[in-house]
């Protein structure tokens, strides 16, 4: 049986109707990563034999009325607290970090039988966009070797799109879901913010971080969003937002449905063959009875800058805590604490990661939080303001995800500024704590993936997931897998 072009859902049913076995299904995913990793490096560990013998436990508690999701195999991004499994972070101050416990994403998907076969290659404490920064290297696109698959969950998302997986979670703190399912041709969705909880999710920027999914396609989105989404006592941002069933609210209708497209995502620095399929997903949703309507959102034209300013001033304050002394690695020449913290944090942070820390610790200094940190949060609030103007006059925006394709190896580390300005349309939904979503709409001229994004109000996943799976049904190009995917 040919698994490869199965979304989570297919195969589930599979499963529970007996078609496949989970440690046939499992096996075979870890044969692909063993032929095909060593190329893209997606994953940082494999867990075979522990893979192996949960299948075979699920198998044998196979019954009916379990999750839809039971026995499908996963991937998790290494920035998830994995109990007694290496939590990296893509660092050299983690490679070797055992967590006594699970993130509670961990526990949801264990719970409902969900098997983990590795942790997803990202850059080094979700620092990036490319996958370009981590420890263990970087990892590549299997749309196109020669090019980045997109970060921080460069490595989940390049394992899904290779076979790998049947699913992934991600974090998303700027766009990292969203941006590398774009680059990979995965539908790849960031809740709102406190939906789902980030116990055990190691941070980078606490207000604007948040755990998702990378699928195939929307109703994989929603079964997995369904599976993890809820409060949380150990995480006090935690909302239950009740939505009742995502997966089984999903019928494709959005008659009647406003459909916005911000002026201000269509202009300048916008490849235009990007612009020409995101127009054509307008174009589908009209067809399907959606009512498109050009809206104006300027406080877009600054997302940017506050975003930086502020990712950085948490990450400076939340990685404070490698110092070497509690975990991780530990520099092993010092003369005193203060040369041990010093020896440590210089030779264990990568050169990301210390740019964005001192651009973080400089914002937030006596000198200059007024003019810049102070700012940045007003930019935040004004970016709220104009996204609910926004959506008093539609119910969804369609964006592209990012203003081109994916980029080669090595071109965003030598221009930084084309990096950061490559997450201009995902920073948004972070900022406001919005949920949003990215879906592949078709490709460019050199066959690379093309993302459309849609972003909805607060606790609107039900109507982006409508609109995307609606979108879906009309096209196929969430089938379409890489040269080299087609076949386990």
């Amino acid at each position: 049986m040919n698994f490869t072009h199965l979304t989570a859902l297919e195969l589930g049913r599979a499963i529970a109707a007996g078609d496949v076995t989970i440690p046939q299904a499992t096996k075979a995913a870890l044969e692909e990563i063993a032929q095909r990793d060593k190329s893209l490096n997606s994953c940082i560990t494999v867990l075979e034999e522990q893979a192996m013998e949960r299948a075979e436990v699920l198998q044998k508690g196979l019954k009916p009325g379990l999750s839809p999701l039971y026995g499908v195999p996963l991937l998790l991004k290494d920035n998830l607290c994995t109990q007694g499994v290496k939590t990296t972070c893509g660092s050299k101050l983690l490679a070797g970090y055992m967590p006594p416990y699970d993130a509670t994403v961990v526990e949801k998907v264990q719970n409902a039988g969900g098997v983990c076969l590795g942790k997803g290659n990202l850059d080094e404490f979700a620092m990036g966009s490319t996958t370009e920064t981590s420890y263990f290297g970087p990892t590549r696109n299997p749309w196109d070797e020669n090019r980045v698959p997109g970060g921080s969950s460069g490595g989940c998302a390049a394992g899904v799109a290779a076979g790998f997986a049947w699913y992934a979670l991600g974090s998303d703190t700027g766009g990292s879901i969203r941006q590398p399912a774009g680059y990979c041709g995965l539908t790849g969705l960031k809740p709102t913010y406190g939906t789902v909880s980030r116990y055990g999710l190691v941070a980078y920027a606490s207000s604007l971080d948040q755990v998702g999914s990378l699928c195939r396609d929307a109703a994989d989105c929603a079964a997995v969003l369904d599976l993890i989404q809820g409060k949380d006592r150990r995480d006090s941002t935690t909302v239950d937002g009740n939505y009742g069933g995502l997966l089984a609210s999903l019928n494709g209708d959005i008659r009647g449905l406003r459909v916005g497209l911000p002026v201000e995502c269509f202009g300048e620095g916008l490849d235009p063959c990007v612009a020409q399929r995101v127009r054509e997903v307008a174009q589908v949703l009209q067809h399907r009875g959606a009512v498109l309507t050009e809206v104006s959102i300027p406080e877009l034209k600054q997302v940017i800058g506050a975003y930086y300013v502020l990712a950085s001033a948490e990450a400076s304050s939340n990685l404070a805590r490698y110092d070497g002394v509690k975990y991780g690695f530990r520099a092993e020449k010092y003369k005193n604490l203060t040369q041990m913290y010093e020896n440590t944090r210089s030779q264990g942070f990568g050169k990301e990661a210390k740019l964005r820390m001192l651009l973080g610790t400089f914002v937030l200094s006596a000198g200059y939080y007024e003019a810049y940190y102070k700012k940045a949060l007003a930019v935040k609030e004004q970016v709220k303001v104009g996204l609910e103007r926004a959506f008093a006059a539609c119910d969804v925006l369609l964006t592209p995800v990012t203003p081109n394709t994916a980029p080669k190896l090595g071109e965003s580390l030598r221009d930084p500024m084309k990096m950061y300005l490559s997450d201009l349309y995902t920073v948004p939904a972070n900022l406001a704590g919005l949920p949003a979503l990215s879906m592949p709409c078709g490709v460019d001229g050199q066959g690379l993936p093309v993302g459309a994004q849609l972003m909805g109000p607060r606790f609107g996943e039900q109507v982006l997931l409508s609109v995307a799976h609606a979108y879906q049904q009309e096209t196929d190009h969430h089938k379409s897998v890489p040269r080299g995917g087609e076949g386990r």
